[in-house]
């Protein structure tokens, strides 16, 4: 209660009757009067000031009522006011959701985008919109047919815009299921008390054909004469509004295709198959801010031929060989030609066809050849030398558009029916040293051929028949005069072979006609003495190599060198700067020729004849030296042992364990302290890697002074070598640099 004013109230809406406030009256004032937007259910009492509400207000009615109050006297005069009197209403939740239809339609295509929404359902809610009352959330309640574990479509919970899901996007499939039910629920309050009002609504769905797929191969023929671009296809998206492109699947200089903002696709200029017969690429398909929308479609394009090439000869001028003993109907060669359209096609399909013969003599048509292989044949008769030594030929080569003349010579050669006759039948003796250089010309002999010159049947091809079974020897011919070079093919030896007895034998490349022989006429023959040549000696092996350990014993034996004549005179064998080698044997003479340092020692041996000292060889002799562990660990010197004074006990310091054996015999050393009371009762020792270990102090009552600390190390090599080793650790007073003063 209280005096009469200005005032504000908020009240829930609903609830029925209730006292908002009591105004108290002051004289000369006897009672209050109210007026303004009553509703028909606020008053005040007059007389006891009482400002009620006789009913339940509605915010969805009216959100503010404003009313005005006053006080008056017996004679109905204003004393006070009027004064204004504001109402607010405050909204409950009373109110539930509703969609603006009772049933929604929608279209997807197959392989739409997961999430791309392609409809939408809108619900309202009464309340007030400034509070969670009128907060709606969608949700999808059912799903009908449902046949995969997870949802086919989703829902946008605030917005109500239905989309593919992910299992959505990959599975519809119009074949499969063209119609699904959703039941979709909206809440108010955000859907997030059980006390939200609910409500539901079908949405039908039908599933069409993805717009978005490859067109089928496309062909498109070369050399067009159309005005480019020309259209050859099409693609569509799925959603409107895409912006499409070519992706290159081929590194091309350039790519003769296009895309335009419909989806258009043009070939942009003529093609050639020659050139490239397929072409495949990507059109992709691309939203505004650069994201893929469909999955690239792959385009593929054969570039369909036509006959646009005639038939070219493969060589400018064929040339065939017949023998005049060929019998008529022979197959003597062929012609060939290629067609550059298409293969396996009418386009490059040649056929062949004589066209003229020069000279028409002994017959016109004494060729034939095949018209489909280009296979040419003699007609009914062998041809002679003496009617003709040659015959041109004109071929008509055509596919179904073009012809070309492909020129042919037939030359006719003689038969091979004279042998090759030498002009010696025996070339006496070569004598030779046995050191001559391989390729020296020992000697030349000369065969003659009665057939005609530059042909096979007139070439001579010499070869060593008897007498070389080494091939210590090679016979070339000159083209032009068929004379024969016997060479040196291999190095000679004359206490191998002192006397070759050789028979060479003269043949053509040509066979000989059939009743033709050959015969002594085509052999010859000559000896080859080879003169002996003072040698030096040879060893066995141009290098020797052995391992030995190093603590082999003096005058082991440790390798044999073994050299002889080759004209079987004594050989010397010894070492540079040492004595003669009895019998090549190598012995381990004193510790001083082999320091432990070395790994890898070097001997020169030399062998020469005995009666002639300026005859020698050289071989080299490599020893290699095997470690064996030999040598006990030691401790380095690289770390000064030193606690500060006074010790704590919690102090350690650092040692290392060397040995001078190789890395195998190091490779990890094992340390210990000496079994004494004093030791391990004062010092205690731990490993820190296959190196390295700890020495600490195992408490504080030492004195200023230096300690011998006995310690034990172990190599663990084969065999273990051990070593106990005074390891001198000083108790002193530091500086501030950590060292001993």
């Amino acid at each position: 209660s209280g005096p009469l004013k200005d005032m504000k109230f908020s009240v829930q809406e609903g609830g029925g009757p209730r006292i908002l406030h009591q105004f108290t009256l002051e004289p000369p004032a006897v009672s209050f009067r109210i007026s303004g937007e009553k509703a028909g259910i606020i008053d005040i009492e007059p007389k006891s000031g009482i400002l009620y509400i006789n009913g339940s207000l509605d915010w969805e009615t009216k959100q503010v009522h404003k009313l005005q109050v006053e006080s008056l006297d017996e004679r109905g005069d204003i004393v006070k006011g009027p004064y204004a009197v504001t109402i607010h209403v405050e909204d409950i939740n009373d109110n539930p959701p509703e969609f603006d239809q009772t049933r929604y339609f929608g279209v997807v295509r197959q392989n739409s985008r997961p999430g791309k929404p392609f409809m939408y359902v809108h619900a309202t809610d009464r309340d007030d919109p400034k509070t969670p009352h009128a907060q709606l959330s969608y949700s999808i309640l059912h799903h009908f047919p449902n046949p995969y574990e997870e949802m086919l479509f989703q829902i946008d919970s605030a917005t109500g815009e239905i989309s593919p899901s992910k299992t959505g996007s990959y599975y519809l499939d119009p074949q499969k299921q063209d119609t699904f039910t959703l039941v979709v629920s909206v809440k108010d309050m955000a859907g997030l008390t059980t006390n939200a009002f609910t409500s539901s609504v079908d949405v039908i769905i039908l599933v069409r054909e993805s717009l978005w797929k490859a067109p089928p191969t496309i062909h498109i023929k070369e050399n067009s004469t159309q005005v480019h671009p020309v259209n050859i296809s099409k693609v569509q998206s799925n959603e409107p509004g895409v912006i499409y492109g070519i992706f290159e699947k081929e590194k091309l200089p350039r790519l003769p295709f296009s895309v335009s903002e419909d989806g258009d696709i043009y070939v942009t200029e003529p093609l050639d198959r020659e050139e490239k017969d397929t072409y495949t690429f990507f059109v992709i398909s691309k939203d505004d801010k650069g994201e893929l929308v469909d999955k690239p479609l792959q385009i593929h394009i054969i570039v369909e031929d036509i006959n646009d090439n005639p038939p070219v000869c493969q060589q400018d001028l064929t040339i065939i060989e017949v023998q005049e003993n060929e019998i008529g109907g022979s197959h003597i060669g062929t012609v060939f030609a290629k067609d550059m359209d298409k293969e396996d096609t009418l386009n490059s399909r040649v056929r062949f066809k004589i066209q003229s013969q020069e000279p028409e003599f002994p017959a016109k048509n004494l060729f034939y050849i095949q018209q489909d292989t280009g296979n040419l044949h003699l007609t009914g008769r062998s041809l002679s030398k003496r009617e003709s030594a040659k015959y041109s030929l004109k071929v008509l080569v055509s596919d179904p558009a073009f012809q070309t003349i492909c020129d042919v010579e037939v030359h006719v050669i003689d038969i091979n029916d004279q042998i090759p006759i030498f002009e010696k039948s025996d070339y006496n003796n070569v004598t030779v040293a046995e050191n001559i250089p391989i390729g020296t010309v020992i000697l030349e002999i000369q065969a003659t051929d009665g057939d005609e010159p530059a042909t096979g049947s007139s070439l001579i091809i010499y070869q060593v028949k008897q007498g070389d079974p080494n091939n210590s020897f090679i016979i070339e011919t000159d083209d032009e005069t068929n004379r024969g070079f016997v060479m040196i093919n291999k190095a000679l030896d004359f206490e191998t072979t002192p006397v070759y007895n050789l028979v060479i034998n003269a043949t053509n490349p040509e066979p000989l006609v059939p009743g033709v022989q050959y015969n002594s006429s085509s052999l010859t023959t000559f000896k080859v003495f080879v003169t002996n040549v003072d040698e030096p000696p040879v060893f066995l092996k141009p290098i020797y190599s052995t391992d030995v350990s190093e603590d082999i014993a003096v005058n082991t034996l440790v390798m044999t060198v073994e050299a002889y004549d080759p004209e079987g005179d004594s050989v010397r064998r010894c070492k540079e700067n040492m004595p003669n080698i009895p019998r090549g044997k190598i012995l381990f003479l004193q510790k001083s020729y082999l320091p432990v340092e070395e790994e890898r020692y070097s001997i020169e041996v030399v062998a020469s004849e005995q009666n002639n000292g300026a005859q020698k060889s050289k071989a080299f002799l490599t020893l290699h030296l095997r470690d064996v562990n030999d040598n006990r660990p030691q401790l380095a010197t690289d770390y000064p042992a030193f606690f500060c004074y006074p010790v704590s006990g919690g102090e350690r310091t650092l040692i290392q364990a060397i040995d001078a054996d190789e890395q195998s015999y190091k490779s990890k050393f094992t340390f210990s302290l000496a079994d004494e009371m004093n030791t391990r009762n004062n010092w205690k020792i731990s490993t820190v890697n296959a190196t390295h270990a700890y020495l600490s102090p195992k408490h504080g009552n030492f004195e200023e002074k230096e300690y011998n600390v006995p310690v034990i190390l172990n190599d663990n090599g084969e065999p273990p070598l051990e070593n106990k080793v005074n390891l001198k650790v000083s108790i002193c007073k530091c500086s501030s640099e950590n060292s001993c003063f």
